[in-house]
């Protein structure tokens, strides 16, 4: 097969694919864009709508907190507590998450000095929780996930083509120069090209890592292999007879035992009797918000089933921990945020320009005089 030929059928795959998805790729980009700044908004949302907290010098202690939380819902049985998250400054409360047998979400916000409760929330139906919702799954369930997943591959395969499309490899120059007095059909296409380049390695990360946790039963265990990371194996709590569960106190005391200067971000309670108490931690060096460094320990006898160390992770582990900045900017702090702002808007720039393209290529009647303008795959 010759350049030309396959350079041909590049183009007429990027363009194909781009149409068969490309609506469906902007609603995620939109949605990925209003998401980027997701928690400095959601801080600002509660604090608006359950009031502002006056830091005193004293906090209340997670076991405090869950005893509270557990005392409000007791009536509802079926409602469970299965994540509290600590404060993340002097002046934030802590947030229980609690779940039904219908998969109703629900947040608790609590004053971390005086224990009252400031207010709730159903997850998925504040703005954030809807534009969420939206965007990993079109708001259609398990249904919508494997859509968005599929969508997500498919833009790899955009970006891909695009890039070896891109007409700058033979001159650069040209690659980046946009004639907006041309013809529309030329200065559309200077706008593709321009804002493709520019932006296809972020589109790579984002659609990249977004198909991999849409497909997190698939792409995991490839992962784990690629980068020859055995598994971890399951963790298991011994219930004794007789004996309840260890006070969460102690538990956090023995974490921070196994884990010294770690800071904890979470706890992660046991669904079922024999699973193990997860309490996720953060070491000074760490640079994600929450750490990604772990203590799983049996909850009735506070044994240390295993310690996860945010900096001394297997390769594998450090794959899948990558992908979270890497889908949501947060790698170069505020700069590469603001960046992925436009990143979510550039596949409605390049589905806008590619449609005026095509309209016309095939469809807009040529006026007398006007020159024929030869495109990328006629280049």
């Amino acid at each position: 097969m010759n350049r030309k030929k396959l350079r041909n059928i590049l183009f007429y795959l990027h363009q194909y694919i781009g149409f068969f998805v490309g609506l469906l790729l902007i609603v995620i980009g939109l949605t990925g864009s209003l998401l980027v700044f997701e928690q400095d908004l959601d801080r600002f949302m509660i604090a608006q709508q359950y009031g502002h907290i006056t830091p005193k010098p004293v906090q209340l202690s997670p076991e405090d907190m869950v005893n509270t939380i557990q005392a409000k819902y007791a009536a509802q049985g079926d409602m469970h507590l299965f994540r509290i998250y600590l404060p993340d400054t002097s002046s934030s409360p802590y947030v229980g998450q609690l779940s039904s047998a219908d998969e109703e979400r629900i947040e608790v916000f609590v004053n971390p000095y005086t224990g009252a409760i400031m207010g709730e929330r159903i997850t998925y139906k504040t703005l954030i929780g809807i534009l969420l919702k939206l965007h990993v799954s079109l708001m259609a369930g398990e249904t919508g996930t494997i859509i968005v997943g599929i969508a997500a591959f498919l833009m790899c395969i955009l970006t891909i083509t695009g890039f070896i499309l891109w007409p700058g490899w033979r001159k650069l120059i040209a690659g980046f120069k946009i004639k907006l007095d041309a013809h529309p059909q030329r200065a559309n296409f200077d706008i593709h090209k321009v804002a493709g380049i520019i932006t296809v390695v972020f589109l790579f990360f984002t659609s990249f890592t977004g198909f991999c946790w849409n497909f997190g039963g698939f792409t995991e265990p490839i992962i784990y292999a690629v980068t020859f990371t055995p598994e971890q194996s399951e963790l298991v709590s011994k219930p004794i007879a007789g004996k309840s569960t260890l006070g969460l106190t102690q538990q956090l005391k023995i974490a921070n035992a196994a884990l010294p200067s770690a800071v904890t971000k979470s706890i992660y309670f046991p669904d079922k009797p024999e699973d193990a108490l997860q309490i996720r931690m953060k070491l000074p060096q760490e640079s994600s918000d929450y750490g990604d460094s772990n203590v799983y320990l049996d909850q009735y006898s506070g044994e240390v089933l295993r310690v996860d160390n945010g900096l001394k992770m297997p390769l594998g582990d450090r794959v899948l921990n990558s992908f979270t900045p890497l889908h949501y900017g947060t790698f170069g702090g505020l700069p590469t945020r603001i960046l992925y702002v436009f990143v979510g808007l550039a596949p409605l720039v390049l589905f806008l320009t590619a449609f005026m393209m095509s309209w016309y290529r095939y469809w807009a009647k040529p006026k007398r005089g006007d020159r024929t303008i030869e495109l990328s795959h006629k280049q």
